[in-house]
């Protein structure tokens, strides 16, 4: 997920800048510039994100390439309407209300290398498209983040992270040690290229949480790599995944809910908690890690958020800790 406009309705968490007052919904004919075939009133958000939970978009759009997401973002600045930017819908829950605005999705999808070991992909192409395509290739880099939900402008906003390589998996590997450069739309209007030192990575962070830019594209440098180092890779990356952590496509989630506490997990308390396996409605804390919430059917945002200030308000009373969200919270929730 990108920096974005959104409303911050939900459990308290950490501050922000992805936020913005949510305003009544001008009409289409406001936001300029817009191909209307690809413009969708009222549409559902659910299926557009990994957690298949929200309301609808008063507008969706889908933008085609980088020039196109560009533009809609500039049409509704100019439009002054409240807008988000959506990518594969990973770490966000939609509320139940929806969204009263204009939700850009991002199907900017364009790659290509553009010299050995330089692989340019626009923001919306998916990581584990890149993942693939680099291993057959015999380039090393990407290798890590096989079967982690993530466009290109996610893995940059979030500075994309897993455990190095087995057995010893010593430490995590982040998306910036193999990040060239990217362009962005800048929150001035301007379109740039910037290194990493514009980015400053952290870890869960870059500039991007705290600025309204938005990734367009990114360059990737990549290093030789044999084929079938890369390709058990992957298979040991997802075993080691999929014994931790629930199918995404038979229990969908929002992945991570809380943010990392330095010294102990966020998951390990809510564990210590006895709270595994803990359901309000259609939502359940998984039995497999206990930092993440699924949807076994049905789940609502409200049904999200109880569990969320359960967790919240079991863990502090236990440990004396307070439980930070990590996912963002996109559009309208109804009063607790």
């Amino acid at each position: 997920m990108q920096e974005s406009r959104l409303s911050l309705s939900g459990p308290p968490r950490h501050p922000q800048p992805r936020i913005a007052i949510v305003r009544p919904a001008l009409p289409v004919r406001h936001v300029k510039g817009l191909d209307r075939s690809r413009l969708e009133r009222d549409a559902p958000l659910a299926p557009h994100t990994t957690f298949r939970i929200g309301g609808p978009a008063d507008l969706l759009y889908t933008a085609a390439s980088a020039d196109d997401l560009a533009a809609a973002i500039l049409a509704a600045r100019e439009a002054e309407m409240p807008y988000f930017v959506l990518g594969l819908g990973a770490n966000i829950l939609v509320g139940d209300g929806g969204f009263r605005g204009l939700v850009i999705r991002n199907a900017a999808t364009a790659r290509a290398w553009t010299a050995p070991g330089l692989l340019h992909a626009e923001s919306g192409a998916i990581m584990q498209d890149l993942v693939l395509e680099s291993a057959r290739l015999g380039w090393s880099g990407l290798e890590h983040y096989i079967g982690i939900p993530s466009t290109v402008g996610g893995a940059v906003w979030q500075n994309l992270h897993f455990l190095s390589p087995a057995p010893a998996r010593e430490r995590t590997m982040f998306i910036a040690e193999v990040f060239e450069s990217c362009e962005i739309l800048s929150a001035e209007g301007e379109r740039r290229t910037v290194d990493g030192a514009y980015v400053k990575f952290g870890y869960d962070d870059s500039i991007f949480h705290h600025r309204a830019d938005y990734v367009l594209s990114t360059t990737f440098r990549l290093e030789p790599g044999e084929p079938d180092t890369l390709f058990r890779i992957h298979q040991e990356n997802l075993s080691w995944r999929g014994a931790r952590h629930p199918w995404l496509h038979v229990h969908p989630s929002a992945g991570s809910i809380f943010r990392k506490i330095e010294g102990v997990g966020a998951g390990r308390l809510v564990d210590q908690c006895g709270l595994k396996g803990r359901r309000i409605g259609g939502a359940q804390i998984s039995h497999l890690h206990a930092n993440i919430i699924v949807n076994l059917g049905g789940a609502t945002a409200a049904d999200v958020r109880a569990l969320i200030a359960l967790a919240q308000a079991e863990v502090e009373a236990k440990f004396g800790q307070r439980l930070v969200p990590e996912i963002g919270f996109i559009g309208e929730f109804a009063a607790p």
